[in-house]
């Protein structure tokens, strides 16, 4: 008969035991955590800003930044805490916090990419129509779905998870409180139930990846039937950062979550878990603004009128 315990904290895998690592380790998620937090932050305040910036597209990106920042914040300033004071712990309710938030998270994120997906489909396709179909109201609403579903789907999933008993260690092989990791710590054969609740996650996932596909060829048909050069790379514009991040989003995702879990720590696991769990929150930022002159030109401005407000600031001198 297994040895069940209760389990009051974790321990979380650390990126090394040499202190220069360490101090090394926590330079780098600091400075790739401010980085997302810059970044998203400007994605959201020249959003909320400008008013030619208030239409669906960006109303679905603005909530996309919030998002990313929500995911990175979730985990990585632990994860920076632990390497800084040499420790490794996590309590259990600061784990089940951070599997509740990150899933929570990357499910409504996912949810707003394939929302955008069809956002660039009407607009394309339908640009006539788009104005009634894509209107203040159902945004709203396509919002709140978004976010209730992913408060749902996270609930389920961290209720799952720690309804099952640990016995087995309380040592996690990730740098995070990652589902996988904590399924192989429980010594019940209920963990089947939450293995199947994330096989129902996976065609999930499969039926959105899905949907966005069918959108996009839907968009590329409609896109090659315009007439003129300049309108067909306007269009483009719109659509290659959406479809750079849903492909960076599914590609880490994918690579983490399929690969078989090992049994002892290993780069690999470590490599895929901060690809999908760090890359994608400081790189949207910047492939949202690289193409796009209308976010580029909102920047401009905001930073001109920063830079106004400064020089207009009185010098008190003594």
């Amino acid at each position: 008969m297994p040895n069940w315990t209760t389990v009051t904290e974790f321990l979380l895998l650390g990126f090394s035991d040499t202190r220069e690592l360490q101090i090394l380790h926590f330079v780098i998620f600091l400075a790739a955590y401010l980085a997302a937090l810059v970044g998203n932050l400007l994605v959201i305040t020249v959003v909320t800003t400008d008013h030619h910036l208030h239409s669906p597209m960006y109303y679905f990106l603005a909530n996309l930044s919030i998002l990313d920042l929500g995911s990175i914040s979730a985990i990585v300033p632990k994860s920076m805490a632990n390497s800084l004071l040499n420790t490794r712990t996590i309590s259990y309710a600061g784990c089940v916090s951070q599997v509740f938030l990150f899933l929570l998270f990357c499910a409504v994120n996912f949810s707003f990419l394939t929302i955008m997906a069809y956002d660039r489909s009407i607009a394309i396709c339908k640009p006539l129509h788009y104005e009634i179909i894509m209107n203040r109201r159902a945004c709203i609403w396509t919002a709140i779905c978004a976010w209730a579903t992913g408060v749902i789907y996270s609930a389920m999933h961290t209720g799952n998870t720690f309804s099952l008993p640990f016995c087995h260690s309380n040592i996690i092989n990730q740098f995070f409180c990652e589902v996988p990791q904590l399924l192989k710590l429980s010594c019940s054969d209920a963990y089947r139930r939450e293995l199947a609740a994330l096989v129902f996650s996976m065609f999930l996932v499969l039926g959105c990846f899905v949907f966005i596909v069918v959108s996009y060829v839907q968009i590329f048909t409609a896109v090659w039937r315009i007439p003129s050069e300049q309108g067909r790379q306007k269009a483009f514009s719109t659509c290659v950062p959406h479809l750079i991040v849903v492909s960076l989003f599914l590609s880490t995702g994918g690579i983490a979550y399929l690969k078989p879990i090992s049994d002892s720590p290993s780069p690999l696991d470590l490599l895929a878990a901060v690809l999908y769990s760090v890359v994608p929150p400081l790189m949207n930022p910047v492939i949202y603004s690289m193409r796009n002159k209308e976010i580029q030109a909102a920047l401009r401005k905001l930073l001109h009128r920063l830079i106004l407000s400064m020089n207009n600031m009185p010098i008190f001198l003594s």
